[in-house]
């Protein structure tokens, strides 16, 4: 683990020669997945590029000073911090940043060191991860076995309801496609069922619909992630009197409220 310090204490880490290579490692990988951030996101991930100049993409400053920054730049109208970690998670899942955790001297948790990746070395392993692949060979039997139970289903009485508890058993891989697959990986560890998956989202469908034109597609999916975690959370320690639907839409739509608040802001830009 790291000792929390100054910067010049994680010089080292830095994968770039130059402030001319950092930036332009920046513009490839916002070229590419630009679309993958609100916003809201992009305004904390170009300031955390701005404190990383120094020693070419690395930055130890505190979120609180980040999101500081912002505000006195924007006069006002920052990001909050909730909006800045999950840029920050986007950036690791897409392997252009690294987040180093570092303890203080004296005990206890320190600042962390965000160190920028080259996109270049992320293609090399993208290629070699795809070169060294294999071809599932699992799904012909699936689907035989699929084909065999359907035809099943038709030797019975009573086909109607075989296919409605058929429909329960289904896993979260025959989750329809209209639902994200960030939410249905967030899901399925608790209720590996496709029908079930589809319940919680029809609530994010029927609260967002009006707004899906002034908020994007990615906050309000990751809104609804949060909100099914907390769902969860208090589900467990038998906070919940109803269905875990219900309060998940409970707790999504006040989710919302802060989002549209805080995402519906006009940036002019860091």
């Amino acid at each position: 683990m790291l000792r929390s310090g100054r910067i010049e204490e994680y010089k080292e880490f830095s994968q770039f020669k130059s402030i001319k290579e950092f930036n332009t490692s920046m513009e490839m990988f916002l070229a590419e997945h630009k679309k993958e951030f609100t916003k809201s996101e992009l305004v904390g991930l170009k300031r955390l590029v701005r404190y990383s100049a120094k020693y070419f993409g690395v930055a130890n400053a505190k979120v609180a000073t980040i999101l500081k920054s912002i505000n006195e730049k924007l006069q006002g109208f920052g990001i909050s911090r909730r909006t800045f970690e999950r840029m920050l998670n986007k950036a690791v899942a897409l392997g252009i940043l690294t987040i180093k955790n570092t303890v203080k001297s004296k005990g206890g948790k320190g600042h962390n060191v965000y160190i920028f990746n080259k996109i270049d070395a992320l293609k090399k392993e993208k290629l070699t991860h795809c070169k060294n692949s294999e071809t599932p060979t699992a799904s012909k039997d699936k689907q035989s076995k699929s084909d065999t139970e359907t035809i099943n289903l038709f030797k019975t009485n009573n086909i109607i309801n075989i296919n409605k508890r058929k429909e329960q058993r289904l896993d979260a891989s025959f989750t329809a496609s209209y639902v994200p697959n960030e939410f249905v990986q967030a899901v399925k560890p608790f209720f590996n069922c496709a029908k079930t998956i589809e319940d919680f989202w029809k609530s994010v469908h029927i609260d967002t619909f009006k707004v899906k034109g002034l908020i994007d597609k990615q906050t309000i999916t990751y809104t609804a992630i949060d909100a099914f975690k907390q769902a969860i959370r208090s589900y467990k320690i038998g906070k919940v009197k109803t269905t875990p639907v219900r309060y998940f839409t409970g707790i999504f739509k006040k989710q919302m409220d802060k989002v549209c608040f805080e995402e519906l802001v006009v940036y002019k830009g860091i």
